[in-house]
């Protein structure tokens, strides 16, 4: 993991990020989300959140990870989104590649960094869908407490993007639960 380089994202990695996020999605996302809107220009799609996000500061940081110059993942922090939960970790993506690499954990540590940093509070959370297994293990080991199960909101507001009525979890760490604040990293 030495060759990593994390760096906080900006308006000239829109279309990368949107490229990782479209690939994500329709590779985790099959099944809650229509194959339609998958299988559609979902890269626009996301291109327009993307550029939107990275363009304008405000209460949120999007960090992203490289390896030999190549984006490896990201992820972006909404800070103090929730008056109970803390921080919103929006998104966290990593190329299928270079997952159980550590690149996840590094990201989502630098997100409890920023966290801790800049929010009113150290506490954070994360939505993820019920079905994405693999990623509420990966939560699970890194501390995280389901807390909470609700329906998943279509993307962009648009109904037909889903697929039937799927469900997402609400995952939480308290301001110490978190691995790298428990070892003072």
């Amino acid at each position: 993991m030495t060759s990593l380089r994390f760096r906080v994202g900006d308006a000239d990695d829109a279309a990368k990020v949107a490229s990782l996020h479209a690939a994500s999605w329709r590779r985790h996302y099959r099944g809650a989300y229509a194959d339609a809107f998958l299988d559609g220009d979902v890269v626009a799609d996301r291109r327009a959140v993307w550029s939107s996000r990275l363009a304008a500061p405000g209460d949120h940081l999007t960090v992203v990870a490289e390896h030999d110059a190549e984006l490896a993942g990201f992820v972006h922090v909404v800070f103090d989104a929730d008056e109970r939960w803390g921080s919103l970790v929006d998104n966290l993506h990593v190329v299928h590649g270079r997952q159980r690499t550590g690149t996840g954990t590094a990201l989502l540590t630098r997100a409890a960094e920023a966290a801790a940093e800049r929010a009113t509070g150290p506490s954070m959370y994360l939505w993820v869908l019920e079905q994405n297994t693999a990623a509420r293990q990966f939560y699970r080991a890194l501390g995280g407490i389901c807390v909470e199960k609700a329906p998943v909101p279509p993307p962009g507001g648009v109904p037909e993007r889903l697929h039937g009525a799927p469900d997402m979890l609400r995952v939480a760490w308290s301001g110490t639960s978190f691995p790298a604040r428990r070892t003072g990293r």
